[in-house]
């Protein structure tokens, strides 16, 4: 297991990080024989003491975050969340994981850049971009695309349909129940 931790505004102290890590590795009896990547960042904002944990384990983002007023009530709350989750989606889990398709990405990421470039040069209008995210599009079908979505606790998903093979995709609709986008090129 690969353990990596970062702090903002907070010297973490030995005692806290072995600490964490101890509680982190009770990951590794949940998903035996898989390498297992994790980040704990450690952060203080006047008041609240937050923990985030993000594990990536054979393609599965795992992702929970606490704020307390204590660190070590965080990293406990934290992986209360984290194991709550493998509890909840581990009968789910698909361990046969297609291999990401770097060339799908690729071409749909210049695409998509090129569609943008020509629709600011049509409207004159310059976005305020702050931040960009990069991932891999993993092939998966529906469910597993709405589970991952679930696990990070975001509205949308972006994936590869791996009956289409197509990129797709599924966000939360205010009713709670879920859609699904499929472009037409």
């Amino acid at each position: 297991m690969k353990i990596m931790t970062y702090a903002k505004n907070v010297e973490v102290t030995s005692s806290l990080k072995e600490y964490a890590e101890k509680k982190v590795q009770k990951l590794e009896k949940y998903f035996e024989n898989e390498p297992i990547e994790v980040n704990i960042t450690f952060e203080v904002e006047k008041e609240r003491h937050i923990v985030e944990v993000t594990a990536y384990v054979g393609g599965l983002i795992l992702r929970g975050e606490e704020e307390t007023g204590d660190l070590y009530a965080s990293v406990d709350g934290v992986m209360e969340k984290l194991e709550r989750q493998v509890h909840k989606y581990k009968t789910k889990i698909n361990k046969k994981l297609i291999e990401k398709e770097q060339e799908i990405q690729e071409e749909y990421r210049e695409k998509r850049r090129k569609e943008v470039l020509s629709q600011n040069e049509e409207e004159d209008f310059e976005p305020n971009i702050v931040r960009t995210k990069r991932f891999a599009v993993k092939p998966m079908n529906v469910e597993e695309a709405v589970m991952q979505m679930d696990l990070l606790d975001h509205d949308f998903f972006v994936f590869s349909n791996a009956e289409t093979e197509e990129v797709n995709v599924v966000y939360k609709r205010k009713d709670g129940d879920y859609g699904l986008i499929e472009p037409i090129f």
